[in-house]
């Protein structure tokens, strides 16, 4: 899968992903990359952010692939139960780092709007990377989100959140997943071509 032939959208969660955070490196770094902005990112209304996400993805030319990390994970799956055919269709997959569990009974106020999480399985291949030691959604909880929707997941030890604050700047290493979706989405094309 050429990376040139792709649109690589950058779904960052709530606060956004400042210029240190990984996303924020990964959009200087791959080509033909973007980033979904949002109106507002410190009170995330979930019918604005999954209309946002929703014209993104309808203004792409090419085929994209969504890189989301915490709530952007969750507006990904809210987006997916709603969108059009015709927009989902242009979606090839999706990497789904640290999903924050919104109905978490600590919870931040601001993204309580945003549950219930949608319990669907994701219309494309899809991985989610989770961590054993994430306050935003336990081993278990992103176990069940990724079984839920469909996606191949993998936990990685005392990752955290898997942003700044864990130390997450640069994540090299997340590139790994990247290209293993990317070869789940080849395998997927080559089973109904």
């Amino acid at each position: 899968m050429r990376s040139e032939s792709i649109h690589y959208l950058i779904v960052p969660g709530w606060q956004g992903s400042p210029a240190a955070h990984w996303q924020s490196h990964w959009q200087r770094r791959l080509p033909n990359s973007a980033r979904v902005e949002q109106a507002d990112w410190q009170n995330p209304l979930r019918e604005q952010w999954v209309a946002e996400l929703d014209r993104s993805i309808s203004s792409s030319a090419e085929p994209v692939i969504l890189l989301a990390h915490s709530l952007g994970c969750i507006t990904v799956a809210h987006w997916a139960v709603q969108a059009s055919a015709d927009t989902l269709e242009r979606v090839q997959g999706a990497l789904l780092v640290a999903p924050a569990d919104v109905q978490r009974y600590n919870c931040p106020d601001a993204l309580r709007n945003f549950a219930p999480i949608p319990s669907l399985a994701l219309p494309f291949p899809s991985l989610l990377i989770g961590s054993d030691n994430d306050s935003a959604a336990s081993a278990s909880r992103a176990r069940q989100l990724g079984q839920e929707w469909g996606s191949e997941t993998v936990i990685l030890n005392g990752a955290g959140h898997i942003n700044t604050q864990s130390g997450h700047t640069r994540w090299e290493q997340g590139f790994a997943y990247l290209y293993r979706l990317q070869d789940r989405i080849l395998q997927q094309i080559r089973r109904t071509a």
